[in-house]
């Protein structure tokens, strides 16, 4: 069997086992429709997320709106439809999600390759950075560091990729370890195949499949993340629409407007479960324990 044909029957075997989990198929299509909805949202949006309708007369006085057939899921205090800032919430989200994850995968498994696979005082120098990474309070590093950094988009991205990357460092070169020593990378090295062809051809193809399951899981937790920082006042402001600071705004308003918490949280709840379920459904599918 050709190379070719075993990493066909790798994924495919992966694939079929996805299907057959349940839990994964149903991460999966949420994922879908969130990611449809926040592609889509100029077009389906039914309002200017950023539009405040006084005109209407209905919050003159400053107060939400309940839904109707006008604003689908209701307006808020300050005459926003909040369907509208709901579904560029998501862009928000899922751009931060993804860009971060991308971000931390891709200097983790350069720190994880590099630490593990030409070891000594590289290895030795690299994993105590990514120990004291690790052992900062992540939460608490965050707040820190964006109290310094003007609140946006780019210091979130920042502040989260500062810190982010370890988890990826930690697993990768955990792997890398596990995979040097196998026979075809010791035949590699005896026909004088060069480190990048080593590294590029057998290292990483062997080590990609617990990586993938993580990214997905890390998007969820960036999502979770961006939330509760924008939730503080330290992540995306007003009135650019995000899911934290809309579940913010409306925290004061629990008693006469619960929409106002209930929708937001309501989409983040279900984006999370989602990444969640595809990130568990994907690492079952692609540990090779598992395979027949």
């Amino acid at each position: 069997m050709t190379d070719k044909n075993k990493s066909r029957s790798l994924w495919g075997d992966a694939w079929y086992r996805l299907r057959k989990n349940p839990g994964a198929m149903i991460g999966l299509v949420i994922v879908i429709i969130m990611v449809v909805v926040a592609l889509l949202a100029p077009m389906i949006a039914p309002h200017d997320p950023y539009q405040a309708f006084m005109d209407k007369g209905l919050t003159n006085l400053g107060s939400p709106v309940g839904p109707s057939s006008f604003f689908p899921l209701g307006t808020d205090q300050n005459g926003r439809d909040l369907l509208s800032r709901l579904l560029y919430g998501a862009r928000v989200s899922l751009t931060l999600g993804v860009v971060i994850t991308t971000l931390n995968a891709f200097i983790g498994i350069l720190v994880g390759v590099v630490a593990g696979y030409f070891g000594s005082w590289v290895d030795t120098l690299m994993m105590r950075l990514t120990d004291i990474v690790l052992a900062f309070p992540f939460l608490l590093f965050m707040i820190a560091l964006l109290a310094v950094l003007q609140p946006g988009m780019k210091s979130i991205i920042i502040a989260f990729v500062a810190v982010g990357w370890a988890g990826y460092a930690r697993l990768v070169r955990g792997q890398v370890l596990s995979v040097k020593e196998t026979e075809y990378i010791l035949a590699s090295r005896a026909i004088g195949s060069s480190t990048s062809r080593i590294v590029f051809q057998h290292v990483l193809p062997n080590v990609i499949a617990p990586i993938i399951a993580l990214f997905s899981l890390g998007i969820s937790g960036v999502i979770i993340g961006e939330a509760t920082i924008s939730f503080l006042g330290l992540g995306i402001q007003q009135p650019q629409a995000s899911w934290g600071n809309m579940i913010q705004s409306g925290a004061s308003w629990m008693n006469t407007a619960p929409w106002l918490v209930f929708y937001p949280g309501l989409a983040l709840l279900l984006t999370t479960v989602g990444f969640n379920l595809l990130g568990d459904g994907l690492r079952d599918a692609l540990d090779p324990h598992l395979r027949r």
